[in-house]
């Protein structure tokens, strides 16, 4: 061991010459480690080893003051606990037994970035020493976070913070309020397990990284009030609680197509066919969620009805006739059924009802749809046609009136010819005619044609009895000479077969007259109107 001296202005300094081992110093202070990085209001410990010759000169060495110091020099260096800024947030944990030291810093500030040193003064002369470079402490704002990773097969989590550019520390993890045993910086977990994790570093746990999680809470609404009309913008929001932040997708019910990426829908212009329920999807790379249904409503005027008649077509008087009607509205439209030229409705709903037309009933139907946004109509035409037994009864009342005709004329027919005979016998000097002189061909017969002037096929013919007494044929020879008497009407019908050529042109004369002919024996023939 030797001492030497130097002389400088002012001052003289001793340097202490220690001969030890080549490879080891006698005197030493060891950092470890010599960089640290650590988080602003978090709390570090700096801590180092020393060493020093335990004699010289046969004096044991003892160290007598031991500090920590960032400002000042090596010779003169400020103790930390006489740092105004460090006042009350520094300890030193020293031993008498140990050659360490441990430097506490709680609350750390950023301006407490700097190099801290460690020196130690012992009782020899000149025995102090000062270790250097020291230890580089950097405080950086807590921006611990968890990145995620997601792949096909797997979803990774990792914990990044300023500090892995400077001395990547060692992470603690959690997964909500328990401690993991993973001490890595990365580590692998399952999707939708409904996990929240978090990161810290090493022996800070009071400092957490912000939780990570699939999307949770999630909500669906209609931000817009008041009744929802065609023209209107209308916006759907959808929110939840993830990180890392979902992205969110909007489907319409029974549609899977995507309508919207945004986390709000915009319906800037809505139509009536936008009217449905929706859903969105907040998804992110721990999971998905999606919400419940959103109901958007579009208001609007009745459309054009579509209206039907059951049966269709011609329809035959008697039968059960149903009229439908049908509107695309919102909200539902009520309907009436009017007939045109009425003012008052027949009926009110979607279908009207008639269980027994009458032929009087034919003729156009509107049906009215109208809701609180408005009214439309439209028009259906209703076929009503005769039943037959209806047409065969007016035949049959036509027929019945004809022959009712036929016999008043053959009535009076018969007076006519009653009262002539009355007036011939009733003549001064007449007498009965002997009755074997009485020619068969004089015998009184009336015969009655009736011709109608309806469409039927075959004319009709009334026969009346004789008008004058019956007797019994004696001369046939002289038959074409017999009396007769002939009352024939014509209804103004003409037949279109087998007729004689006089008798086309009586119809043409009068078709609609009656006539009364009478023939008599000889040239006497004479034709006179039936209603003298």
């Amino acid at each position: 061991m030797s001492f030497s001296a130097a002389a400088a202005t002012g001052f003289v300094v001793l340097f202490l010459s220690v001969t030890v081992g080549e490879d080891e110093p006698a005197w030493s202070v060891k950092y470890d480690p010599s960089q640290i990085c650590a988080f602003r209001g978090s709390t570090v410990t700096i801590k180092c080893s020393y060493k020093y010759p335990s004699r010289i000169q046969g004096i044991k060495t003892e160290v007598k003051n031991k500090i920590w110091f960032t400002k000042g020099n090596n010779l003169v260096p400020l103790d930390l606990m006489n740092d105004s800024d460090y006042k009350d947030r520094i300890t030193y944990n020293v031993t008498k037994s140990s050659s360490s030291s441990f430097l506490t810093i709680k609350d750390l500030k950023q301006r407490d970035s700097a190099k801290y040193k460690f020196r130690f003064i012992t009782n020899q002369p000149g025995g102090a020493f000062t270790g250097s470079p020291g230890v580089t402490l950097t405080v950086l704002d807590p921006d611990l976070r968890v990145q995620v990773r997601r792949s096909e097969t797997q979803t990774e989590l990792k914990c990044e913070s300023s500090c892995d550019q400077i001395k990547p520390p060692s992470y603690v993890w959690f997964n909500k309020e328990e401690k993991m045993e993973q001490q890595t910086s990365s580590i692998v977990v399952s999707v939708r397990d409904g996990g929240r994790y978090s990161c810290s570093v090493k022996g800070h746990d009071d400092l957490r990284s912000p939780s990570v999680y699939a999307p949770e809470s999630l909500s669906a609404k209609l931000m817009s009030s008041g009744q929802i009309t065609e023209g209107r913008s209308v916006t759907l929001s959808c929110s939840s609680d993830a990180n890392p932040a979902a992205k969110y997708t909007w489907r319409k019910k029974n549609n899977q197509s995507v309508v919207s990426t945004d986390q709000q829908f915009v319906l800037s212009s809505i139509l009536s066919s936008d009217s449905g329920q929706y859903y969105c999807t907040a998804q992110n790379q721990l999971g998905e969620k999606t919400s419940g249904l959103v109901s958007v409503q579009v208001t609007y005027a009745p459309r054009p009805p579509s209206v039907s008649v059951t049966p269709s077509g011609e329809i035959m008087e008697g039968s059960l006739v149903t009229l439908s009607c049908s509107s695309d509205a919102n909200p539902a439209a009520n309907y009436s059924w009017y007939k045109e030229g009425e003012e008052a409705p027949k009926a009110s709903g979607q279908n009207f009802t008639i269980t027994n037309i009458l032929f009087k009933q034919r003729g156009n139907y509107y049906c009215e749809a109208q809701n609180s946004r408005g009214r439309c109509n439209s028009t259906v035409t209703v076929n009503v046609v005769a039943a037959p037994r209806n047409r065969v009864a007016a035949a049959a009342a036509a027929v019945s009136a004809v022959l009712l005709i036929l016999i008043l004329i053959c009535l009076l027919v018969w007076l006519i010819r009653k009262t002539k005979v009355w007036k011939q016998q009733s003549r001064p000097g007449a007498g009965p005619v002997p009755s074997e002189q009485v020619n068969p061909a004089e015998e009184s017969v009336a015969y009655s044609v009736v011709h109608l002037a309806t469409k039927q096929e075959e004319p009709l013919y009334c026969n009346t009895v004789q008008l004058g007494p019956t007797r019994p044929k004696r001369h046939k020879k002289r038959k074409e000479e017999e009396t007769v008497e002939y009352a024939s009407v014509n209804c103004g019908r003409t037949r279109t077969d087998a007729r004689t050529e006089s008798e086309k042109q009586d119809s043409v004369e009068d078709p609609a007259a009656l006539y009364s002919k009478v023939n008599k024996p000889g040239k006497n023939s004479r034709e006179t109107p039936a209603g003298f």
